[in-house]
């Protein structure tokens, strides 16, 4: 059986994988570390060039500094309102989309289909300026609703594909039972389909707000106004006319990594269940 386990191969393979692991590692984590050691000096240390080396002095002060002297929870609020509820509204569209396309045939549902996954493969760059004088037709250009609307747009495409193969492999003969019982389809919806994915919306859940939180090209685009940019595009906020603190910034982007870093470990095995789900139903 291709791939073979890794413990099953000659001991010189299984040094290349460990090795090959850990420069892996090493080559991903080395930016991280950077990042965290910046954030550790002092101005002093940074203008010296000491930038791989440990502090002399550690500066915790440099975290309560950005919280706060700088505007950063305001901008992670601002990130909060425009990324809870494009989740809510994502996971709910691509839920029904996908209970659409994956168990009731009609006239170009694989049509549709391809749509979703076609709406995939267009580079978003490509739509920037359209998306930009849209906003500014429907006069929603610099307000959090527009960055709710059209990310909500953006990820349903890939959200919908990810549902709908897990909605097609529940078994019909439950789903046919509930309507037997005089359940309409927005019963079988909401009472049968939706208890039965929770481990896919969890994992679907947890992928958005990863990909909008940590979003720079949108918040640029469609927002210009401080008090409602997400933290990802006013972490430039810090940076002064002259000089620029990189101690604080550093600090600062550590802070805002914080709330995907929760989702994701506190999601965790809700994200392994959503991943592994279809092949545990096909079994």
């Amino acid at each position: 059986m291709f791939p073979a386990p890794i413990d099953r191969r000659r001991p010189l393979v299984r040094a290349a994988y460990v090795a090959a692991v850990a420069a892996c590692l090493v080559v991903w984590l080395l930016p991280l570390a950077g990042v965290v050691l910046t954030s550790l000096h002092s101005p002093d240390d940074l203008n010296r060039g000491e930038l791989w080396t440990w502090p002399r002095q550690v500066q915790w002060s440099n975290f309560a500094t950005v919280l706060g002297e700088s505007r950063l929870p305001n901008f992670v609020a601002n990130s909060l309102f425009v990324t809870l509820p494009t989740v809510a509204a994502t996971v709910l569209i691509s839920a029904m989309a996908g209970f659409a396309l994956g168990k009731h045939a009609f006239p170009g549902n694989r049509m549709l289909l391809a749509v979703f996954v076609a709406g995939n493969l267009v580079p978003f760059q490509v739509l920037m300026i359209p998306v930009r004088d849209l906003t500014l037709a429907l006069h929603l250009y610099d307000t959090r609703f527009a960055l709710i609307l059209f990310h909500t747009a953006f990820q349903t495409g890939f959200c919908t594909l990810f549902m709908r193969n897990f909605i097609r492999a529940l078994p019909d003969p439950l789903l046919d039972a509930a309507r037997v019982d005089g359940a309409g389809e927005l019963r079988v919806f909401w009472f049968v389909v939706l208890p039965l994915v929770r481990p896919a919306m969890a994992a679907v859940a947890v992928l958005v707000f990863t990909f909008v939180w940590n979003d720079y090209f949108w918040s640029l685009v469609l927002v210009q106004s401080d008090s409602i940019r997400p933290v990802t595009a006013a972490l430039q906020s810090l940076r002064g006319m002259w000089q620029t603190s990189w101690n604080l910034v550093a600090a600062a982007s550590l802070l805002a990594a914080v709330p995907p870093v929760a989702v994701f470990f506190a999601m965790q095995r809700h994200l392994i269940a959503g991943l592994t789900y279809t092949a545990a139903l096909e079994r």
